[in-house]
């Protein structure tokens, strides 16, 4: 049966209370979500935060409970959260719903989890993309009638979800044995904790946006024409049919609250004016440089309260630390070896996502 979000509960957009209000932010009585806590695949259980607000603070939030589903719906889009026990606060990136006794709570988010390339889709700005709560709340979803029903199909969910969540722990396990190789090898490049050479950014890289790309170019998946990956702030935005990058390269997000966020590429693809070309001036191991820029924690670099960006300016006065071509190339080196099985368990991941979508298909949780 095909129903519309506002017909399933009540939608609240969230807000942020003043900043410029100390008691507002002095202790920690009510957990304050932003889309940074939400992660981009699955369906996240909101438990706490890295933020909070007083109670003095109340009237001023938009405070929602147990069950309340959360939307990423500015910047990025469709990232799915539910509550935990206890109340929550939300900025206004965030359309929340309060679902009625027509649908499981958890049901329509997974519901609203696999319907995300449509709530991408209806974003309507080029820029910033946006999906208002009018929008939201007129967004169809397709959802089985019988609750009994829809508990069932939750359980089977949850469990191939839990396998998920396990192979995801595994990457970031060795993501984690990365970076600590990372710092053993060069110290923490934020402090020098090495005493190595430095030099700022701009005398070694440079840094520079891609093309804007419309929207309407981005398919996707593959097709017969748009066979290059486009990378946008947030990784990989879908394909297009030209390229205006070759070879292996660091890309950083500049606009949004993904900003500073570090990609690699390789081969050929095209990079959007909503990320950063990270080019080397002189000899440097394209791993090796990534990692660094991935250390160096590039997200301490945002301005902009509403709206975060980086500046190209403040980043090109960063000192960076200068480590010899050999020892760049045998850390690179042990990366490659990591990656291997990485490799291994992102491919079962993948398979166990794409088994997750039939499920959810079969299961007639789909709307299209």
């Amino acid at each position: 049966m095909e129903v519309m979000m506002k017909e399933l509960g009540e939608i609240i957009t969230g807000n942020t209370p003043s900043k410029k209000t100390e008691e507002f932010w002095n202790s920690e009585d009510i957990c304050f979500v932003k889309p940074d806590i939400i992660a981009d695949n699955g369906v996240n259980e909101i438990v706490d935060s890295n933020e909070y607000i007083s109670e003095d603070a109340r009237k001023k939030a938009r405070v929602v409970g147990k069950n309340s589903i959360f939307v990423t719906c500015i910047g990025s889009i469709g990232k799915i959260g539910i509550a935990s026990a206890g109340e929550y606060a939300f900025n206004q990136q965030i359309n929340a719903i309060i679902p009625n006794d027509r649908v499981q709570p958890k049901y329509l988010a997974y519901n609203l989890l696999f319907n995300k390339p449509r709530l991408v889709a209806i974003a309507n700005a080029p820029v910033v993309p946006i999906i208002n709560k009018s929008q939201f709340g007129e967004f169809t979803v397709n959802i089985e009638t019988d609750i009994d029903r829809q508990c069932e199909i939750v359980d089977v969910l949850d469990k191939l979800t839990q396998i998920i969540q396990q192979r995801n722990k595994e990457i970031s396990a060795l993501d984690d044995l990365i970076k600590a190789r990372f710092v053993e090898m060069f110290g923490d490049p934020i402090i020098n904790s090495k005493n190595k050479d430095t030099q700022d950014l701009k005398d070694v890289l440079v840094l520079k946006a891609g093309d804007f790309t419309a929207a309407s170019d981005i398919s996707e998946e593959p097709t017969e024409t748009n066979i290059y990956p486009c990378y946008g702030g947030n990784g990989i935005r879908g394909y297009v049919a030209d390229y205006n990058q070759e070879g292996e390269y660091s890309l950083v997000g500049r606009q949004g609250a993904l900003s500073g966020n570090v990609q690699y590429a390789e081969g050929k693809f095209r990079n959007t004016e909503h990320a950063l070309l990270v080019t080397p001036i002189i000899e440097m191991n394209s791993i090796w440089l990534n990692q660094l820029l991935i250390n160096l924690d590039l997200k301490r670099y945002q301005t902009g309260a509403a709206q975060p960006g980086l500046s190209v300016k403040n980043l090109q006065e960063i000192p960076i630390i200068m480590v010899s071509i050999d020892e760049q190339n045998r850390y690179a080196d042990f990366v490659k070896q990591v990656d291997k099985s990485k490799l291994h368990d992102t491919k079962t991941q993948l398979y166990l996502q794409d088994y997750l979508k039939e499920m959810m298909i079969i299961r007639h949780c789909l709307s299209h």
